[in-house]
């Protein structure tokens, strides 16, 4: 399925705001509702459309303080990949985990309360990591940017 102009729009303006009824969205993007129903329809379908989602606020939830961890592994082998990746799925503070080209193996993006608590995750759940050989945390001062929407 290739991706037309009107998808893009639907698409664009899903990412902003994902409650938005079919009525908003059909006006939103020009179509009739049942027009566009039929191509969100599609769109899900297809697997453009993987989920809709509430964002929450870090700040409101106590968890205000973002982490970057790099972490190095001690082998590239099939077997020590796999063994970190389903451990880290299992820590409840990581938000997201990136297997990377470059100095370090994967990156870890985690949210705690503050220092004391990523203290506590550290020791509760980093550290106990399979194959780790090296780890590498860089609190995040200000975010100046984010967005989970992609370019459409």
């Amino acid at each position: 399925m290739t991706l037309d102009a009107t998808d893009r729009r639907i698409l664009s303006a899903l990412q902003r705001r994902g409650r938005m009824s079919n009525a908003d969205l059909s006006e939103a993007v020009n179509l009739s509702a049942s027009a566009c129903h039929r191509r969100v329809q599609r769109l899900e379908e297809a697997g453009y459309i993987r989920d809709y989602v509430a964002l929450l606020d870090a700040r409101m939830m106590g968890v205000p303080t973002t982490v970057f961890v790099e972490i190095t592994l001690q082998g590239q082998a099939d077997e020590v990949l796999e063994a970190f990746e389903k451990a880290v799925a299992r820590i409840p503070d990581v938000l997201e985990c990136h297997l990377m080209a470059g100095t370090a193996d994967y990156i870890l993006k985690v949210v705690a309360e503050g220092t004391e608590d990523f203290a506590r995750i550290h020791r509760q759940y980093l550290a106990r990591l399979p194959g780790v050989a090296q780890m590498q945390s860089s609190f995040a001062l200000r975010t100046v940017f984010k967005t989970t929407a992609l370019p459409v």
